[in-house]
């Protein structure tokens, strides 16, 4: 009995407690956790695509260098690769963290698209929800309907070696001093 009373006296004290605390329920704080900063400067790197920069054959080498041509000027890059990068590069299949520790990133900044699937929707996509732009050499006019901020100069960054050297145009402007003029009729 003396039990009894006392369970009753320490639960009428923690229901006393949690409504002067003004608490919805009798249980234990949780620490306080901040958000994790987001990162800055967010930019998407078309793993697939960036591998065939240097020659015909593809390299992790390339994608390797843009990815720290990237760190070096401050961008967070995330690369996307599709479900047969793997096959292409190392004649077997690697998933997002084995490409994520051959590049010196983290796991979440790596995704190897699901194999049957084009990574072209879930790239465009991603940097439409991050904001972000693209380094590739595609221009996505397939998905350009869907996705007109394609065609805005300085999203997609282009680029490649020129003399052994890598290069990316930021801001679009090697892009359109490349591209071809109409001659006018007379």
């Amino acid at each position: 009995m003396l039990y009894l009373m006392i369970g009753v006296a320490v639960f009428f004290w923690v229901i006393v407690a949690w409504m002067l605390k003004g608490g919805s329920h009798p249980v234990e704080e949780e620490e306080y956790q901040p958000e994790p900063r987001q990162p800055q400067n967010r930019i998407l790197v078309d793993g697939s695509n960036v591998m065939y920069w240097d020659g015909e054959t593809p390299k992790i080498q390339t994608v390797q260098e843009v990815v720290r041509l990237l760190l070096s000027k401050g961008y967070t890059p995330g690369v996307m690769f599709d479900a047969n990068a793997g096959y292409l590069l190392v004649d077997g299949y690697k998933h997002d963290r084995e490409f994520a520790g051959m590049l010196g990133l983290r796991g979440d900044q790596v995704m190897v698209v699901p194999k049957g699937t084009q990574a072209d929707p879930y790239l465009l996509t991603a940097a439409r929800d991050l904001g972000a732009q693209i380094v590739t050499n595609d221009f996505f006019r397939d998905w350009a309907k869907d996705f007109p901020e394609v065609r805005k100069r300085g999203h997609l960054i282009h680029g490649g070696y020129h003399n052994g050297k890598l290069w990316l145009d930021f801001d679009g402007s090697r892009q359109r001093a490349q591209k071809p003029r109409r001659r006018k009729t007379r």
